[in-house]
């Protein structure tokens, strides 16, 4: 597989369908944004984190690479033949089960806190803005997309925030609080 096709050297890009699209069409703006999010993960998981928090984000940027392809085909052409391509509620309910078990590491909060702590703390907040970002243009989206995306990325930047204090805190960094 070549990198370069020079299919898109006119400013155009195909969805997973075929179908051509400029390259600032708002769906594939917001498949970039994912694709965003799935970089600065990596970017945390480059940085010596703990074991769990690595295996954990692996399974989010698999998650997100199936997020990505699910926007980048509006028929729902692919994920019905590629099941890895899917997000489903299940992956939903695990994200939720993530953030209950690591928020047991954790003081509660009682005020807004400052992004910012470890390299990897701080990469998590900027993420965590990241998938905000996407979750506001998947909303605009047409057509509509799965309700099932809207969930995950929601939960998706409640888990982040929860691995940016959990990795501040075994950093032995504290919260600045606002």
């Amino acid at each position: 597989m070549k990198i370069y096709t020079r299919t898109g050297d006119g400013g155009e890009t195909s969805y997973f369908d075929g179908t051509r699209v400029r390259k600032d069409d708002p769906r594939l703006d917001t498949y970039g944004d994912i694709d965003e999010l799935n970089a600065w993960l990596g970017l945390v998981r480059a940085s010596a984190i703990d074991a769990d928090l690595d295996a954990a984000l692996t399974r989010i940027q698999q998650d997100l690479f199936a997020l990505g392809a699910q926007l980048a085909d509006p028929a729902g052409k692919l994920s019905a033949r590629v099941l890895k391509a899917v997000v489903s509620d299940a992956d939903v309910v695990r994200l939720e089960s993530s953030i209950d078990g690591y928020e047991r590491e954790l003081a509660p909060l009682k005020r807004f806190i400052l992004a910012g702590g470890t390299p990897a703390g701080a990469a998590l907040h900027v993420a965590r803005t990241v998938c905000r970002r996407a979750e506001r243009r998947m909303v605009a989206l047409e057509p509509a997309v799965d309700g099932v995306l809207l969930r995950y990325v929601n939960r998706l930047s409640d888990v982040l925030f929860v691995l940016a204090r959990v990795v501040n805190h075994r950093g032995g960094v504290r919260e600045t609080e606002w």
